[in-house]
């Protein structure tokens, strides 16, 4: 939970004030279970969930990801990306995702391929 609202008090937010945004995160990155653990007691999938959660505390137009599969094995990939197309559907978060993963980009609603810093032109 502090870790999650650690944006929020950086900014000078009272934690109070933010208990609903914290609910409503928590239930949605599925850890409302977990809220007082600490990092050491969490998997690297709930670590991940954490993470993204942080993010999304200040309530963020754009959540971007940077690999957000990145360092996990293929089924706790496929479960953040998962709950990647759940925030976005939920609750209308626009997300832009760099990834070298084909089976990460297929779960995206549009891909844009990069190489070598230029966009390529598809079909």
């Amino acid at each position: 939970e502090e870790n999650i609202m650690l944006p929020l008090l950086l900014d000078g937010k009272k934690m109070g004030s933010c208990k609903g945004r914290l609910e409503q995160i928590l239930r949605v990155t599925g850890l409302s279970d977990r809220r007082s653990h600490t990092p050491r007691e969490l998997s690297g999938a709930q670590q991940q969930r954490v993470a993204i959660a942080r993010a999304l505390i200040g309530n963020p137009e754009i959540l971007f990801a940077d690999e957000p599969t990145g360092n996990l094995d293929s089924r706790t990939g496929a479960e953040i990306m998962a709950l990647l197309q759940k925030i976005n559907q939920d609750i209308g978060q626009t997300i832009i995702m760099v990834t070298h993963s084909q089976e990460a980009a297929k779960s995206s609603s549009r891909v844009i391929p990069v190489q070598d810093g230029m966009i390529i032109q598809i079909g």
